[in-house]
C-alpha cells in the first residue's frame, strides 16, 4: 500500500499549480465579480492536458491516470472555484462519455474541438421537477421522425451550455420501456434550431461558471449518428458519468478546503491581539488542526476512488464517500476560515468569502449528501446481504 504519489504525479501537480496560481488565481476575485471565466488562462490549459485529462492524446488529450486528473482539479479548484467547477463539469460529464461510449467518427468530430482550450463541454441531466429521480423523472423527450430524432423538454441548472459547441442531453426515448431502459445521451449541438440557452442563473456562487436553463422545441439530431452509445442506456451511462463526477468534485473540494485553511493560516500568523499573533491561541489551533486532519481523510479518500476507478474496479461506493467527506469538509473548513478572520472574513477583500461561497453548492452538485448517504448505505447493505429500499 502506498500514500506517496510518484513522480511523474508530484511533477505534473507542480506544473498545474504552478500555472493555476500564475494564470487563474490573482483573477478568481474579477472572475467572481464579473461572472466570466478567463479565456486567456483556458486557452493555455491545453499545453498542460487540462481541457483534456482522460481523453486520449489521438484527439488532444493527456490520457492521464485518474489520481492525476483529481489532482489536476484540486489544484485549479484552489486558485478559483468557478474555474474548477467548469473544468471539472468539461472533463468529467461531457470529455468522460464521448471518450466512454462514442464512436470513432463521434469522438473525432466532438473530441479535438473540446480539447482545444476554445471551448468547454456540457452533460444536461436535470430538469425543474427532476433532480435525484432521473430514470423516472425525465420528461425531456425524443421521437423518431424519417433520419431524425426530434427533442422537445427542458432542462435546468447546466453548467457549460453557452460556451459549448455540444450538450450531452439526457432524453426519454423509448417511453414503453421500463424506467431504467427508457432514457438515451443524445448529441445535440448548440447551434442547432430550436435549441435555447437561457440567460445565466444568478447564484450564490461559483459566478464565473455558466449555469443556464435549456429549452428544446423540436430539436432534430440526427438518428444514426445523434446517439451517444446504445439506445436505452443513458441511465446506466449517466450513473457511470456521475461516479467518476464524484471524483472531480470531491478534488475540486479538497481544493477549495486547502486553500481556506492555508488563507486562514496566513491571517492568523499576520493578526495579532494581546500582544502575539493570533495563531497562538488555543481556540485558533483547534480549527487549524481539525481542517489539516480532515483535509487529509477527505484527499486519500477520493484519491482512493480514482485509484479503484483505474484498477476497473466498482467504485461507486467510495465515489460517494469521497465526495460525502470532501464536500462537508470544504463547508466546516471554510465556515472556521471565517470564523478565524472574525470581521474580515465577511468582507470580500479577503478570498475566504468567495470561497465559502463557492463551497456551498458542493453538497448539492452530482447529488445532495443525503443521495451520497443513500447511495453509501445501499452499497454497505448489500455487502451484508441486504436490499434497501
Amino acid at each position: 500500500m502506498h500514500f506517496d504519489l510518484n513522480e511523474e504525479q508530484r511533477m505534473y501537480r507542480d506544473a498545474v499549480r504552478n500555472f493555476a496560481r500564475k494564470e487563474i488565481m490573482p483573477y478568481a476575485a474579477e472572475i467572481d465579480e464579473t461572472g466570466e471565466l478567463r479565456w486567456e488562462a483556458i486557452k493555455k490549459m491545453p499545453e498542460l492536458g487540462l481541457t483534456g485529462l482522460q481523453v486520449p492524446e489521438e484527439y488532444g488529450g493527456a490520457n492521464l491516470d485518474g489520481i492525476s486528473a483529481a489532482i489536476a482539479i484540486e489544484e485549479v479548484g484552489y486558485a478559483c472555484g468557478s474555474t474548477g467547477l467548469s473544468l471539472a463539469a468539461h472533463n468529467g460529464l461531457c470529455c468522460f462519455p464521448i471518450t466512454r461510449w462514442g464512436t470513432k467518427e463521434q469522438k473525432e468530430t466532438y473530441l479535438p474541438k473540446l480539447t482545444s482550450g476554445e471551448v468547454l463541454g456540457a452533460l444536461a441531466l436535470t430538469e425543474p421537477n427532476a433532480g435525484s429521480d432521473l430514470a423516472g423523472g425525465v420528461r425531456t423527450s425524443a421521437v423518431v421522425e424519417g433520419n431524425s430524432w426530434i427533442i422537445d423538454g427542458h432542462k435546468a441548472w447546466i453548467t457549460n451550455p453557452s460556451v459549448s459547441p455540444v450538450v450531452i442531453t439526457l432524453t426519454r426515448t423509448h417511453p414503453d420501456a421500463k424506467p431504467s431502459q427508457s432514457l438515451s445521451m443524445l448529441l445535440v449541438e448548440t447551434d442547432a434550431d430550436g435549441l435555447d440557452i437561457h440567460p445565466k442563473e444568478k447564484k450564490m456562487g461559483v459566478q464565473g461558471s455558466p449555469t443556464h436553463q435549456i429549452t428544446y422545441d423540436n430539436v432534430r439530431v440526427p438518428r444514426e449518428t445523434g446517439v451517444l452509445g446504445a439506445e436505452g442506456e443513458g441511465f446506466y451511462q449517466t450513473m457511470e458519468t456521475l461516479d467518476g463526477g464524484r471524483i472531480g468534485i470531491g478534488a475540486l473540494c479538497v481544493g477549495l478546503a486547502q486553500a481556506a485553511m492555508d488563507h486562514a493560516i496566513q491571517y492568523a500568523k499576520d493578526r495579532e491581539t494581546f500582544g502575539k499573533p493570533i495563531a497562538t491561541y488555543q481556540a485558533i489551533q483547534w480549527m487549524i488542526a481539525d481542517a489539516a486532519m480532515e483535509i487529509d481523510a477527505a484527499r486519500l479518500m477520493v484519491y482512493r476512488a480514482a485509484w479503484m476507478k483505474d484498477q476497473g474496479k466498482s467504485f461507486t461506493k467510495e465515489a460517494a464517500m469521497g465526495k460525502l467527506l470532501a464536500s462537508e469538509v470544504a463547508e466546516k473548513v471554510a465556515f472556521n476560515a471565517i470564523q478565524i478572520h472574525g470581521s474580515y472574513g465577511y468582507s470580500r477583500e479577503f478570498p475566504v468569502e468567495r470561497i465559502y461561497r463557492d463551497q456551498r453548492l458542493m453538497t448539492i452538485g452530482e447529488g445532495t449528501s443525503q443521495i451520497q448517504r443513500l447511495v453509501i448505505a445501499r452499497r454497505v447493505l448489500e455487502e451484508y446481504g441486504l436490499k434497501a429500499n
